[in-house]
This record gives structure tokens, C-alpha cells and sequence, in this order.
């Protein structure tokens, strides 16, 4: 069986490659933009660092070359300048003063002489910089002793004997120096990363111009719709022109698409419309045969006409409605004239009261007058009085109402709006069905008079020919309310008294 290596042992492995994985996602998360000046200047940090690295060294190795020559040169100068004699009494004398050879390059000087090693001369605090006590040969060459360069040189004495003359520099003297060619390396190695970061930056923003005004374009044709625009073409035959090219090329098929399908969808409004229209007549014609059938026919002939006559009538209420929308999507404009919608709604409240059963139907009509078409704003009433009746309960209470809101007071609502409202206490619309509602053939679970699902979609479309609007609202704590606005007529009655629930219901009755 394989060794498995200790979870730290992974963990210590992987840690570095999570590291890198993370460091790519934020990099891959910038804009190119950003991606490509960060890149340039990187490239030219480590460039500069590996520039700035090999000049220094070679730079900080001259200059202490040159301070060494320099100390080598001072202490062959100094040996042939001293001279050591000896006096009567024995003792050795050195000739000139060696402080003031040493004082203008703070230099430390001792003259050593090399049998004892005692020291004969020497600088004020001059250090220890080396013992050549007993050892002659090799002295000529330099070193680096306690924070000096020191370079040795034995002479020879008449008496006899040698002496040697130490000469020393502090290595501090060239510090300041080699310090100000590692800041002025630093500065000149971080000046021109900043330098290529703002001149990738320009590049970049010059780089991706084309591409943002391709975006710009883009989004303006979305904006406006307007498919004849042109995308621009970049005057370099590079990739960004090859883009605009593709782009131009897609927006040309998919507005020759869109035309194509327009060009049908019309063609098809006008034969549901066309088709629809024509239904009416032979569908009048059935209806009226089946009519006199149903009256004159008895049993089972006479049921099976019935049935017929309630089929057929179930289809001429399809054919209107589909000949409605048909004519609201082709936008054929229907004579309008000054209607009055509290009429309108008491006429329809009226006409659905049989059908109410447990229902508890109650109108709040105040006179409001709008331009429209009589026949339409008739329908609209009815449909969404029969759907409140449709998807509530027996015991539901719909309450229909019309008003005119004007622009006066703190409302925002718009002045001169007419408004026709049918509201209910049932269980109101589901979530899930409100996006769709007003969409054609859409019918909600507790439908229980097979309707078409056409209903509300003529709402809105009868209430859009006419300038308006509708909206579904919710009622706290349940329920469901559909206003239908639109422009009140300049026409229109100051309020008045409204007709009450109780006389509504025995007209109703």
C-alpha cells in the first residue's frame, strides 16, 4: 500500500498554488486597460532592476578600485617622502610631521618598527590596524583592517633593521557615495516603472479606443432601435477591424431578419384580422339557422341543436375577440366619440348581475367621459367584471367604481385621468401568474367558465389603442384590484352623486 503523505504536507504544497490561482482571478477581473499597463510596467521594473543591478555593481566596484588606487598611490607617496634617522641617544626620528600628510584625507598613518613592533609614529587616534611584528616579506599590499583600507610599506633603516610605514583610509569615506548610486538606481528604477505605467496606460486607453467606440455604438443602436445605423469601421486593417467588420455583418442579417419577420407577422395580423372579419357573417347566418332550429326541434334533435347554438355562440365570442386584438395589433383606428364610462360600467355590472350567483356585485359609478369607442370600452368592463366572477369564490364581494382624478393637490398622478376600477376581496392573483396575466390565452388555475385566456388581453390592448393603461394591485390583506386609466375627455362632468350598491343590485336583479 502507497505512503499518503500528511495532510499538512499537501496543504503546505498547495497553499502557494491557491495563492497564484487567486492572483490570476483578481488579474483576469481588471480591465484591459488596466491588465496591459500593469504589464509594461512590470516589464520594465524587472528590466530596470536587472539594469539597475549590473551598473551598480560594476559602479560601487570602480569606486572602491579608484579608493583603493588612491590609498596605494597616498602610502607610495608617503614611503618616499619619509625619512628616519637616528639620534645620539638611539631613538629614531621621523622627517616630515606625518599629521600633516594625513590631515586632508582624514587619513590614520603609524611607522611600526617591524623587530619589536613598537610603534615609533603614529596619527592621533590612529587605530590598530595590524601587528607585522617579525614578517617583512609580503607587506606590500592592501587590506581591509577594522573599517580601513591599509596599505603597508617596509623601508629600510641605515642602522640597520626595517620599519614599516602603515597607511590607512576609512572605509566610511566612500559610503555616502556608493549610497547616493544605490538611491539615484532606485529612484531612476521606480521613475521609469511610473513612467511605463502611465505611458501603457495612454497606449492601452489610445489601444482601445476603436474598441470602445464600437461598445458606444453598440449600445446606442440597442438604445434606439435604429438597425440602419453603421458600425465604424477603424481605418487599420487589424483585429478590431475585423470585429467591426463581424459586428456590421450581424447587424445587417439580423436587420434583414427583423424585416423578414415583420414582413410576416404583418402579413399574418392581416389574415387573422381579414379572416376574422369574414367569420361574422357566416357565423350570423349559423347562429340564426340554429336559433330556429333549436325553437322548432323537440327531444333529442332539439337538445343536439341547443348544444350546436352554444358552440356557435361560444365561437362568434372567439371570432370578436380575436378580431379585437387583430385590429389593435394591424393598428386599424375605430371611430371614437364622448363615452361615458359610468354608463358603460353600470350597463356591464347590469348585464353580468344574473350571472353573479352568491356574488355580492356593487358599482360606485360617478359620470366620467373619455374619447373612445363605445363597443370596446364596453368589453373592457365586462371582462373584468366575469373575471373577478370567474377566479373568487361564491361569497366574494366586487366593488366597481369609476373616477377622474384631476392635477390638483400633492398627487403625482397625471391630470385629466379617468379611471374605471374593479376590485375585489378574493384570493387574489398568484406571484407566479403576474408577469403573464395580460398576455393572450394565459388562464389561471380556478378558471371555471373556460374562457379563452383573452380576456385581459383585450383589456390591454383596448386600453392601449385609446392611450392608456392598465395595472394589476393588490389588496391587503387579500384580494386584487385592475385599474384601467386613461385620458379623461375635456368633455367630462364635475363628480357627482354616485349610484349606490343597493340600486345597482336591483337592477342587477
Amino acid at each position: 500500500m502507497p505512503d499518503l503523505a500528511p495532510p499538512e504536507h499537501a496543504g503546505a504544497g498547495g497553499a502557494p498554488r491557491k495563492l497564484a490561482r487567486r492572483i490570476n482571478v483578481a488579474f483576469d477581473r481588471l480591465p484591459i486597460r488596466t491588465r496591459l499597463a500593469l504589464v509594461s510596467a512590470l516589464l520594465t521594473f524587472v528590466i530596470l532592476c536587472g539594469f539597475a543591478l549590473v551598473v551598480g555593481s560594476l559602479t560601487v566596484h570602480r569606486i572602491r578600485s579608484d579608493f583603493n588606487n588612491e590609498v596605494k598611490a597616498s602610502t607610495e607617496e608617503l614611503s618616499g617622502l619619509l625619512k628616519i634617522s637616528v639620534t645620539r641617544g638611539g631613538r629614531l626620528v621621523v622627517t616630515p610631521n606625518i599629521n600633516e600628510y594625513a590631515a586632508p584625507e582624514h587619513a590614520a598613518i603609524r611607522v611600526i618598527l617591524s623587530t619589536s613592533g613598537s610603534v615609533i609614529e603614529h596619527t592621533p587616534h590612529a587605530p590598530e590596524l595590524d601587528s607585522p611584528s617579525g614578517r617583512i616579506a609580503g607587506l606590500e599590499r592592501g587590506e581591509n583592517v577594522n573599517g580601513y583600507r591599509v596599505e603597508s610599506r617596509a623601508e629600510q633603516l641605515e642602522v640597520g633593521g626595517y620599519v614599516v610605514i602603515q597607511y590607512a583610509r576609512p572605509l566610511s569615506d566612500i559610503q555616502p557615495t556608493i549610497a547616493r548610486v544605490e538611491l539615484l538606481l532606485l529612484l531612476g528604477t521606480l521613475a521609469g516603472s511610473s513612467l511605463a505605467l502611465l505611458a501603457g496606460a495612454a497606449i492601452a486607453r489610445r489601444a482601445m479606443q476603436p474598441i470602445a467606440n464600437l461598445t458606444s455604438t453598440a449600445a446606442e443602436i440597442a438604445r434606439t432601435q435604429d438597425r440602419s445605423a453603421r458600425i465604424p469601421q477603424p481605418e487599420a486593417d487589424d483585429e478590431v477591424a475585423e470585429l467591426a467588420s463581424t459586428l456590421q455583418g450581424m447587424l445587417q442579417s439580423l436587420d434583414d431578419a427583423h424585416a423578414e419577420t415583420e414582413t410576416m407577422l404583418a402579413r399574418q395580423r392581416r389574415f387573422v384580422a381579414d379572416a376574422s372579419h369574414e367569420l361574422r357573417t357566416p357565423l350570423t347566418s349559423v347562429l340564426a339557422n340554429l336559433e330556429l332550429l333549436a325553437e322548432s326541434l323537440r327531444g333529442e334533435q332539439g337538445e343536439t341543436a341547443r348544444s350546436a347554438l352554444r358552440s356557435s355562440r361560444r365561437m362568434r365570442r372567439l371570432v370578436a375577440d380575436l378580431l379585437l386584438l387583430a385590429r389593435s395589433d394591424v393598428g386599424r383606428a375605430v371611430p371614437h366619440q364622448p363615452v361615458d364610462l359610468a354608463l358603460l360600467a353600470t350597463d356591464a355590472a347590469a348585464e353580468l348581475g344574473p350571472l353573479s350567483g352568491e356574488h355580492e356585485l356593487s358599482i360606485d359609478a360617478q359620470p366620467v367621459v373619455v374619447e373612445g369607442n363605445h363597443d370596446e370600452l364596453l368589453r373592457v368592463a365586462l371582462n373584468l367584471i366575469e373575471n373577478a366572477l370567474r377566479h373568487t369564490p361564491p361569497g366574494t364581494a366586487i366593488h366597481v367604481r369609476t373616477e377622474t382624478l384631476g392635477g390638483r393637490g400633492k398627487g403625482t398622478r397625471p391630470p385629466g385621468e379617468a379611471r374605471l376600477v374593479v376590485e375585489d376581496d378574493g384570493p387574489g392573483v398568484p406571484p407566479e401568474l403576474e408577469p403573464t396575466l395580460f398576455e393572450r390565452f394565459v388562464r389561471g388555475t380556478g378558471d371555471r367558465g373556460g374562457s379563452f385566456g383573452l380576456g385581459l388581453a383585450i383589456v390591454r390592448a383596448v386600453a392601449q389603442s385609446h392611450g392608456g393603461s392598465v395595472t394589476l394591485e393588490q389588496v391587503a390583506p387579500h384580494g386584487a384590484r385592475f385599474v384601467v386609466r386613461l385620458p379623461a375627455s375635456p368633455a367630462s362632468a364635475p363628480a357627482t352623486p354616485s349610484v349606490g350598491a343597493g340600486t345597482l343590485s336591483e337592477r342587477a336583479a
